[in-house]
């Protein structure tokens, strides 16, 4: 959730807390002009010896989803997660394919699985997480049934 956040400011840590040091999205969304991204972020995580929580990196630079897709997935139930998810519309007009794709083997999503020194992975080793999440694109990724109150809402 931390790399997509509600508002302009990514998030940090397990606890989802405001980015230190009062970074925004910026216009390309790598940092505000100033304060970019890779001004702490650089192309690998740093090595062990230099401690623990240093910034980490990734080879394709840190970065944030572009304002009209941000992909925000807190406070989502899990039906809203999936319909979001598959929409086009809002996530970033991936298809089905390209959202395994990008689960798969982007940098970004990757590094969650090897964070750096201080951090902890995703809990689920990566080869079963894409393993089922093609087994759900494969099944025409089917979702829950929304709750009846967030269906009349929309």
């Amino acid at each position: 959730m931390n790399c997509h956040p509600q508002g302009e400011q990514p998030t940090q840590g397990d606890e989802g807390r405001v980015h230190d040091q009062f970074v925004l999205r910026g216009p390309e969304c790598r940092g505000a002009p100033g304060l970019r991204c890779a001004t702490c972020h650089g192309q690998a995580n740093a090595p062990a010896s230099y401690g623990a929580h240093m910034p980490p990196g990734v080879s394709t630079g840190w970065r944030l989803p572009p304002p009209e897709h941000k992909m925000v997935f807190a406070n989502l139930s899990s039906s809203a997660l999936c319909e979001q998810l598959k929409d086009p519309e809002r996530n970033g007009g991936k298809t089905l394919a390209g959202l395994a794709h990008h689960v798969s083997s982007d940098p970004l999503v990757l590094w969650a699985w090897s964070p750096g020194d201080g951090r902890a992975p995703v809990p689920v080793p990566h080869t079963e997480f894409v393993r089922v999440f093609k087994t759900w694109v494969d099944a025409g990724a089917p979702c829950a049934p929304l709750p009846t109150a967030l269906v009349t809402s929309r």
